[in-house]
């Protein structure tokens, strides 16, 4: 067979793929498209729960009618928008991830489908319970940290349209109280803004609590070990800490709580990881490919290690060149 047919059969199942690839692609996108318009038709009660903490934060802090303001034509509806991208991609992300597992797959042995098929289900849900912690927990606490800096504002930003039933306050009842010193800070904030603190913390606690997914799919691939995540825990200690520091506002107990619950993901990623590496010594042992002499000393290098350890056969067995049996 000539050299022209060789390149010419072996382009056929690339065409295929890239039209197969072309497919999965449009159906994606149209998701994403209709996820938008779903979005986007209630994207004002979203706006709303998403500034939750801050009016509840206004409230507290004694204004009557929590206000924020758009300063130019288009910055409300592009708030919308921008709302209708991020929850749209959420809605379709199903979708996304079903087309993206139909292209995947066939290439995947039993075992690797098997393997990569629960992580994709436990990563959207991982970033919902992290986006949870994020706005009912540290948004609160960071809102709270921030306005308590400045005097209520909106009470008077309201006072020119406030109205008691059909009777009009009187116009020297709206005056501002005058002040004998000082400037008065007053807090008018933008939607975008405001919008923007609240989406950074939902998208930084979500990637957050993807650390055990990630760490153990590692696990998985034997890219990480449970003895080497165990060994540098001092320096994930301070890496967790730095994190705390730059995506939190300098109130040391919202610090403690994001250093804590990332913290503990990361023991929990260490767990699932030597879970991971028990099966997988488990089946090579079955399979009489177990090397004592190399994988024993560095799985047992963990002092945490003999917790997890299950029993082994009572009977011992011959031991060879020094390792265990």
């Amino acid at each position: 067979m000539s050299k022209p047919d060789d390149i010419e059969e072996s382009s056929a199942p690339l065409i295929e793929h890239l039209a197969e690839l072309r497919t999965r692609l449009i159906r994606s996108v149209a998701a994403f498209i209709v996820g938008i318009v779903l979005a986007f038709t209630v994207a004002e009660p979203i706006l709303q729960f998403l500034l939750g903490p801050i009016e509840a934060t206004l409230r507290e802090l004694g204004d009557p009618s929590p206000t924020l303001q758009y300063t130019s034509p288009q910055e409300y509806l592009f708030t919308l928008f921008r709302i209708s991208m991020v929850f749209g991609f959420a809605l379709a992300f199903p979708v996304i991830a079903h087309q993206l597992w139909r292209f995947v797959a066939p290439g995947l042995y039993r075992t690797e489908k098997a393997a990569f098929l629960p992580f994709i289900i436990a990563s959207p849900f991982m970033f919902l319970a992290g986006a949870s912690f994020a706005h009912f927990v540290v948004t609160p606490l960071a809102m709270a940290f921030f306005l308590g800096f400045a005097d209520v504002s909106s009470i008077f930003a309201n006072l020119m349209s406030r109205a008691v039933g059909d009777v009009a306050i009187p116009v020297d009842a709206l005056a501002v109280p005058e002040t004998d010193e000082g400037v008065r800070i007053t807090f008018f904030g933008k939607v975008n803004e405001s919008l923007d603190i609240t989406l950074k913390f939902i998208m930084a606690f979500g990637l957050c609590f993807q650390l055990p997914v990630m760490l153990t799919l590692m696990g998985k691939a034997g890219l990480v070990s449970a003895p080497g995540l165990a060994s540098v825990r001092k320096y994930a200690m301070v890496g967790i800490l730095l994190l705390a520091a730059l995506v939190t506002p300098p109130d040391v107990v919202t610090q403690l709580i994001l250093f804590v619950v990332v913290y503990g993901l990361y023991e929990v990623s260490i767990f699932l990881v030597r879970r991971v590496e028990k099966k997988r010594e488990k089946e090579l042992r079955a399979q009489g490919l177990w090397d004592e002499d190399d994988a024993e000393p560095d799985l047992e290098s963990d002092p945490l290690y003999d917790e997890f350890r299950e029993e082994d056969d009572p009977t011992p067995g011959p031991t060879t060149g020094g390792g265990k049996a």
